[in-house]
Formats: C-alpha cells, sequence, structure tokens
C-alpha cells in the first residue's frame, strides 16, 4: 500500500497489458474510487506477503529451504532469532494494505447492494485475519481498522477471533443466498473473475480450515465439521494470483522471485534435506518442480542449518534452489490442500470412512497444480507405491500419512500454511540430530539455533513499529510462545 499511482497502474496492466506496474505493493486506499480497483490492489498486498516474506519464512520453518553456506541474509530465521523488527513490512502490508483496501470494498458493496463482492471481500479479510492471528496469536481485530478514532486497538485472542471470523463469513454467505447479487467486480477479481460459486467453494474450504485448526482444542467443532462435509462444496479450482509479468521486469514479477533471485541475487536460499531427501528417497517428481538443480545438474542439499559443515566459499549454485520463475503464481489456497482438509476431517470425525479417496485425491492434486501428470502421482498412491495410503483405526496413525503428503505439497505453493501444519499436528515430526529418517517425512531442529532445549519457534514477535505505536500491544517474551490452537 504505498502510492495511488501505483494502484492505477495495476488496473490498468490488468484490464490492457499495460507495462509500467510495480506490482508487489499497493496504494493507500483512495476515497471515490471504483471498489473493483481497490479489490485489486488488496488481492496484490495480500499475494505480497503469501509470496514474499511468508514464503521466504515458511521455507526456512518448514524445511523446504536453509541458508547457504557462502552468505548470511537469513541467518537469524535458520537460527531461530528472528528480532521485533523482522514483522514491520508484512504487518503494514496485510493492516494498512490488504485488510484497509477490503474493509473499502465492503463498506461501498454493502451501500450498492452488492452482495457479491461483500462476500468477496469479507472471505478475503477472515483469510487475512486468519494468518495474522496464525503467525502472532493475540493481535487487533474487533478494534482495528477504525483509523483516528481508535489508534490504540486492543489485542483479541486467536480462540475470539477464530469464531468471529467463521461468523463474519456466515454472515456474508446467507447475504448473497438471500439475495444473490452477482459482484459487479468482474476480471479485476484477479483470482476468480468475480465467480461466485468459486468464492462460495473457497468460503467452505476456509471454514473447514479453521475449524480443523482448533481440533486440538476445547473449541473443537465435529458437528460445524460435518456439516460441511455433507455439503460437499469446496473449491475445485486453486485460488492463485497469476498476473504477474511473463519476463523479467523490475518489481512485475512473483514477489519471491522479484527480492530473492533477481534483487539478491539466488544466494541464499538453497534446499534443505528434510525435504530434498524425502522426494529423493521416494522416487518424487516433484523434486524437479520444487527445487532446480545444481551447477552440475545435480539435486544437493544440507541438513537444516547445517552451514558450519561447509566452507564458507561455496556458493549456492552448488546446491538446489527454489523454482520460483518470475510468473510464478502465488496460491492462497489449492485443491489439493482441499482434499487432504477433507481427509483429515474424515478421520477425525467420520472414522476414516473416505479417507483414503480424499488422501490420493490430494496427491493427485498436488502432482497437477505441479504441472505434473496423474500417471506419475497414481503410481505413487497405488497399492505397493511409497505414498500408498494405510488405514488405521488410530487417528493420529492415519493422520500422519494425510499431513506428510500436505507438508510435500505445499513446497513453494504456501510455505508458511506448511510451518502453520506443522506446529498445529507435530507431522512431520522434529527429532533429534542423528535419529531423523528422511524416506518417512521427518525434521529437525536447525544446527545453528539459538533456542536452547531443542526448542523452536512458535510464533513471531510483533512488530516493533507496532508496539511503538500501540500502547495496547505489549510485546511477547519469546519466539517460543505457542498460537493458541498448538495444544498437542
Amino acid at each position: 500500500m504505498k502510492n495511488i499511482i501505483k494502484f492505477l497502474f495495476l488496473t490498468i496492466m490488468i484490464t490492457s497489458c499495460e507495462k509500467d506496474l510495480n506490482i508487489n505493493t499497493d496504494p493507500n486506499t483512495p476515497t471515490g474510487v471504483d471498489k473493483s480497483f481497490i479489490l485489486t490492489a488488496a488481492q496484490g498486498s495480500i499475494a505480497t506477503v503469501i509470496g514474499g516474506d511468508l514464503t521466504n519464512l515458511g521455507g526456512f520453518l518448514a524445511q523446504y529451504h536453509t541458508q547457504a553456506p557462502s552468505a548470511s541474509q537469513y541467518l537469524s530465521i535458520d537460527s531461530y532469532n528472528m528480532n521485533t523488527d523482522y514483522a514491520n513490512r508484512l504487518w503494514s502490508e496485510l493492516y494498512a494494505g490488504g485488510l484497509n483496501d477490503l474493509k473499502y470494498v465492503k463498506e461501498v458493496a454493502e451501500d450498492e447492494n452488492d452482495t457479491g463482492s461483500y462476500l468477496i471481500a469479507t472471505v478475503l479479510q477472515a483469510y487475512t485475519y486468519q494468518v495474522l492471528t496464525d503467525l502472532f496469536g493475540s493481535i487487533p481485530y474487533s478494534e482495528s481498522l477504525l483509523g483516528s478514532q481508535n489508534i490504540n486497538p486492543a489485542p483479541d485472542a486467536g480462540e475470539v477471533i477464530y469464531p468471529a471470523l467463521i461468523a463474519s463469513i456466515d454472515d456474508a454467505l446467507t447475504k448473497y443466498k438471500n439475495d444473490p447479487v452477482p459482484s459487479t467486480v468482474g476480471k479485476q477479481d484477479v483470482i476468480y473473475n468475480a465467480n461466485m460459486d468459486d468464492w462460495i467453494k473457497f468460503a467452505n474450504t476456509l471454514k473447514l480450515k479453521m475449524y480443523l485448526r482448533m481440533a486440538y482444542t476445547t473449541l473443537a467443532n465435529p458437528a460445524a465439521v460435518n456439516t460441511l462435509m455433507a455439503e460437499n462444496n469446496f473449491i475445485t479450482s486453486d485460488a492463485k494470483f497469476s498476473v504477474y509479468s511473463a519476463v523479467l521486469e523490475e518489481n512485475k514479477n512473483n514477489p519471491f522471485y522479484d527480492v530473492q533471485i533477481d534483487r539478491i541475487g539466488d544466494v541464499n536460499n538453497i534446499a534443505s534435506l528434510s525435504l530434498l531427501n524425502f522426494y529423493v528417497d521416494n522416487n518424487d517428481p516433484r523434486i524437479d518442480a520444487v527445487y532446480r538443480k545444481n551447477a552440475t545438474n545435480a539435486h544437493r542439499g544440507i541438513d537444516q542449518g547445517d552451514r558450519n559443515s561447509y566452507g564458507g566459499s561455496i556458493l549456492a549454485t552448488a546446491f538446489s534452489r527454489p523454482n520460483i520463475v518470475f510468473n510464478t503464481p502465488v496460491y492462497f489456497m489449492t485443491v489439493s490442500e482441499s482434499n487432504f482438509l477433507q481427509a483429515e476431517a474424515l478421520i477425525r470425525y467420520a472414522a476414516g470412512a473416505g479417507a483414503s479417496a480424499k488422501y490420493n485425491a490430494g496427491v493427485l492434486s498436488s502432482f497437477l497444480t505441479y504441472k505434473l501428470t496423474a500417471a506419475q502421482a497414481n503410481a505413487l498412491t497405488a497399492p505397493g507405491g511409497a505414498y500408498a495410503y494405510v488405514p488405521s483405526a488410530n487417528v493420529e496413525t492415519a493422520l500422519r500419512q494425510v499431513m506428510v503428503q500436505k507438508w510435500a505439497s505445499l513446497a513453494y505453493i504456501n510455505n508458511i500454511e506448511a510451518f502453520f501444519e506443522i506446529s498445529r499436528t507435530k507431522y512431520p515430526e522434529i527429532v533429534t540430530f542423528g535419529t531423523q529418517n528422511y524416506t518417512i517425512g521427518n525434521l529437525i531442529v536447525s544446527r545453528n539455533s539459538v533456542l536452547p532445549g531443542g526448542q523452536t519457534p512458535k510464533s513471531l514477535f510483533y512488530p516493533d513499529n507496532e508496539v511503538t505505536r500501540n500502547t495496547s500491544l505489549q510485546q511477547k517474551g519469546s519466539l517460543t510462545e505457542k498460537i493458541w490452537w498448538d495444544k498437542k
């Protein structure tokens, strides 16, 4: 959210392929501008964070990549030593950018009785708040986005925010169903082109995700999950932001590519053996979709954080690196994720009936998102295949298979979502170095961790900029403070 000129360029690009656009930032919400343009800017803000900062952060925490020995740009993340300045940019982009813009869209849509656009904006707001509270824990919610009316918004606890978000989605769905006015934003909705059936499916899938994230808490709601499962109306196409330039043009490309590969020079992020060896050991062709081979046309990685075992002169080009290009989409949610959510729901609340089919569909959808083939996926999930589903009466035993595959499917699709799910379910397990079995899916504590006792980060510090300005927000004591749903 930087300036109105950039925003207008974004609008021009999407409607006429104009080239003068920095798509990775967004404007301050201007009054009197068509809400469809503001919606595009909001989606761009969210994509910038999910596909940029959180792809980088999540890649370290989910052990998709680690710090190259010859560089140190992200050593603080790899060693679990992020400070209070780390989240300044992403917090500002999501609050002052995406959420503020979506509030404007909702207000205008309500004035115009555009129940379709109101639903789209509400669902995207819920998605964004969910990411924020899963990252930080308690955050400003009920008192947020009030501008000068409240410059010190108090934080709400995550266990209060989640039910409120679900209620807001249900309210928007009811408004639309009672008065189904199609959204007027058209192609300015660059995710689903204002197709309301797709947005209803997105809303249902997001609700399912939030209900399952509460599965280990006292707010677990099997009845609500089973109702959603009975309706069976979840996303059937990936929700993605994909209007990036197909050629190298600074500030117009995928945000991770734009910063990490183009600007910084592709010197930091190299493959972690946690995922690389999982793919190698299981003969998984996703390895070439997720990682680029090294300078000798081979795949090579290191154990998470083990840079000190390698000479500082060994460049990143000696290792496999993230396979993100100019126009790689940023994925908000995928069909694969939806299928794995449904598999989990069936395992938890339906004695596993039908879970195998949803698990297989999750693997298949992952391969298709990576532009691989159904035959490649089916070969691995078929009886006797490396990923063949084995039913179990033990919920956790059955669930582990789903969550390991979910982790393997989210690499550079939605890295931060993988971190959330590892924190919630403890799959793949974090084991003592030397005992890991990468073939079945294991993680280790980063070899250069500064945290004592084998601890790993569970949440982020609040950004120093916000704590300084907002007297109602008190800084937390440690990165190891758990998110409220982390009860296992």
